[in-house]
């Protein structure tokens, strides 16, 4: 029943909608096998899946008819975190399952993957051609010498090669590492040379913003400084002949091999994804191809709803963990669109145009991409056909408020909005999607299925309705198997199980509500803590950002040697915007009234830019340290941050700090608190 302090959801899924679910279908048939309560939708099926772990996981490996080539001996040999095993004596291949469309005649020659440069124009490669493709690809690497464990690395935007090369490697049981084009040469070595690849997919160049990169220098470099290197493999995206030495893409996949896919224990490795590593060389996480093929099927084919049919487009370069998502799609028989190129080029408008030429059924974005439309008054409902959209998901930082009233008004008002949290460490959601349950404004819908959520206060006591620390009580088969050159696993306990022994502590502040729906309030390492009273920054950003004024803004909470606290807001202002009086005004003003008067900042500081890791997230952490004083190649990896000059203001206002006790003069307000 609704009421005013329960206003009514933003967004509820109709009967027929909930009864074709494939969740809803998955939970009956886990009833009628598996033990799973037969009522109380979603909620009950989730409290069965945390506590019935092991029924829970052996499940979706039914549902999906996981391919055991050995049988497993148990589900789940020890729950302990770090160092649970699952599915001890099961040997599988992930290339396998992503491939496995292919093998329907009927299918074969539908797409498997939708490839959309600038021009927005798609161009397909079918199923059986990208499995012949790993076929061919694959047999060139055993010629190569490439064996199970060895690892193959991609210098690569988002290209059908880049699929093909990553499904090749995973199908001879070798393990895959990416980055994008973008990245700097010292920036992919920092990743690479931690693994020691020896096979190496790369690029001439890119294109992005309607102009040419050429990155046949930083090849170079690369090719010099990976001595383990015994082949480098020339993709001419910008059309230049292979350098010496190296091998041409055309002939590496010209033949007509079958697959053969390498059987690997369930916990050999699959890939490395890399944490942004901006103070410090980035952690080189390792999972596995089983628990990555399980985590994938849940999450893509019964919390995204998607399989055969469908087509699932979400915005992201090589460089982010939401690549190996997208690729993962080809496991439920979904069409994976690959977008190579800006998110706003020529327009604003561009991932919708793509969304609407590709016929996405899911489409996935960022939220400051949302909120950067609304901003420029994009109008997609109206400009776009996107009748075929019936999931608009969002990740990277919280949706605002705004963003869910945006998305419902300007796309759809019958549309699925799923703002999802999870992270690179597991590779996939903590909480998000369910097509079955209503949408509320600022919040994810739920804890996903096998995730024993929890936001827990200091003490280590759970909370509800209170903000807390994101906690995992219990192991999922995406959490990392080890770091690479972790021997004895300090680096990872101290990551993940340092302050709760046994528990994984994720790093972000939550609010579990009494209904089950979670909100995202930002990082926990660079939370506001004003006269005891916490928030994250993400609420603050919220708030500010609604401003037309403010293009992005950047709060920092400092715990000052003598005992004080200073909390200066740095903002980005739109163009044409000025820092005057009346937008100071305004800004705490909408802080004061939306959020509290203890958080209305002390100084509101004019700044060029709001830096960012290579993957588009806010640096907090590196200038809060600048702000203590922190020389800048300590507090930061260079090579991990979007622009470093930007750094260089911060650290500029620290010095000045340090000599004045206040910010640079006409640069900033004192606010009273």
């Amino acid at each position: 029943m609704t009421s005013a302090a329960n206003p009514a959801p933003l967004w509820q899924p109709d009967p027929d909608r909930v009864a074709a679910a494939r969740i809803t279908r998955f939970q009956a048939w886990a009833a009628e096998r598996h033990g799973a309560p037969a009522e109380g939708g979603y909620p009950a099926l989730h409290r069965w899946s945390v506590e019935e772990l092991e029924t829970f996981w052996q499940a979706v490996a039914e549902w999906f008819e996981v391919r055991f080539s050995t049988p497993y001996e148990r589900v789940l040999a020890d729950r302990a975190m770090p160092g649970a095993r699952w599915f001890p004596g099961a040997t599988l291949n992930y290339a396998e399952h992503a491939l496995r469309t292919a093998e329907d005649p009927s299918r074969a020659h539908d797409p498997a993957l939708l490839h959309v440069d600038e021009t927005h124009e798609p161009s397909p490669v079918s199923w059986s051609e990208l499995r012949r493709q790993v076929g061919a690809l694959a047999a060139q690497l055993r010629a190569l010498g490439v064996q199970p464990g060895d690892r193959v690395s991609g210098y690569l935007p988002n290209i059908p090669q880049a699929v093909t090369a990553f499904l090749a490697t995973a199908a001879v049981g070798a393990v895959w590492t990416s980055c994008a084009p973008d990245f700097g040469a010292r920036s992919v070595l920092d990743r690479f040379q931690q693994v020691e690849p020896v096979v190496l997919f790369t690029v001439d160049g890119y294109r992005y913003g309607g102009k040419e990169h050429d990155r046949a220098g930083t090849v170079a470099e690369l090719r010099r400084e990976l001595p383990t290197l015994r082949a480098v493999v020339h993709i001419p995206l910008l059309g230049t002949d292979a350098p010496e030495g190296t091998l041409e893409w055309s002939a590496v996949t010209a033949g007509d091999a079958e697959p053969v896919f390498e059987q690997v224990p369930f916990d050999h490795p699959l890939w490395v994804l890399y944490s942004s590593g901006t103070t410090g060389l980035p952690k080189a996480i390792v999972q596995s191809q089983g628990g990555i093929l399980l985590e994938h099927f849940k999450q893509i084919g019964l919390h995204c709803d998607l399989g055969l049919g469908d087509r699932l487009f979400w915005f992201t370069s090589t460089g982010w963990m939401m690549w190996n998502f997208l690729v993962s799609g080809l496991l439920t028989g979904t069409t994976v669109v690959l977008y190579d190129g800006s998110p706003g080029f020529p327009d604003t408008g561009a991932q919708w145009r793509v969304a609407e030429r590709t016929g996405a059924t899911l489409f996935g974005t960022s939220a400051a991409y949302v909120m950067a439309c609304a901003k420029a008054d994009v109008h997609p409902g109206r400009d776009f056909d996107l009748s075929r959209v019936k999931c608009v998901a969002t990740t990277g930082s919280p949706l605002p408020p705004d963003g869910f009233r945006w998305i419902h008004d300007e796309v759809a008002d019958d549309l699925w909005i799923a703002s999802v949290s999870g992270g690179t460490d597991v590779c996939s959601c903590f909480a998000g999607a369910v097509p079955t349950l209503p949408v509320e404004i600022g919040e994810l819908q739920a804890a996903c299925l096998g995730t024993d959520l929890q936001s827990w206060d200091p003490q280590g006591k759970p909370v509800i309705d209170e903000v807390g620390e994101l906690v995992v009580t219990n192991p999922m088969p995406s959490m990392p198997i080890r770091f690479w050159n972790d021997p004895d696993g300090s680096r990872y306990r101290d990551s993940y199980f340092e302050m709760y022994p046994g528990v994984w502590r994720h790093g972000d502040w939550i609010t579990i509500t009494d209904r089950g729906s979670v909100v995202i309030h930002g990082r926990s390492d660079s939370t506001l803590n004003r006269q005891g009273v916490r928030m994250g920054s993400a609420d603050i950003y919220e708030v500010v950002e609604r401003l037309p004024e403010i293009r992005e803004s950047l709060v920092i909470g400092l715990e000052e040697p003598d005992g004080g606290y200073w909390m200066p807001l740095f903002v980005h202002l739109a163009e044409g915007a000025a820092l005057d009086d009346e937008l100071r005004a305004r800004i705490k003003q909408s802080i004061r009234e939306n959020l509290s008067p203890r958080h209305v900042p002390d100084d509101i500081i004019e700044v060029p830019g709001v830096p960012h890791t290579l993957t588009g997230k806010r640096i907090e952490v590196p200038v809060k340290r600048l702000l203590q004083g922190t020389a800048l190649d300590k507090a930061v990896n260079p090579g991990s941050v979007d622009n470093l000059e930007l750094l260089r203001f911060y650290e500029d206002i620290a010095r000045t700090r340090t000599r004045r006790s206040v910010p640079v003069s006409g640069t900033s307000s004192r606010a009273g608190r």
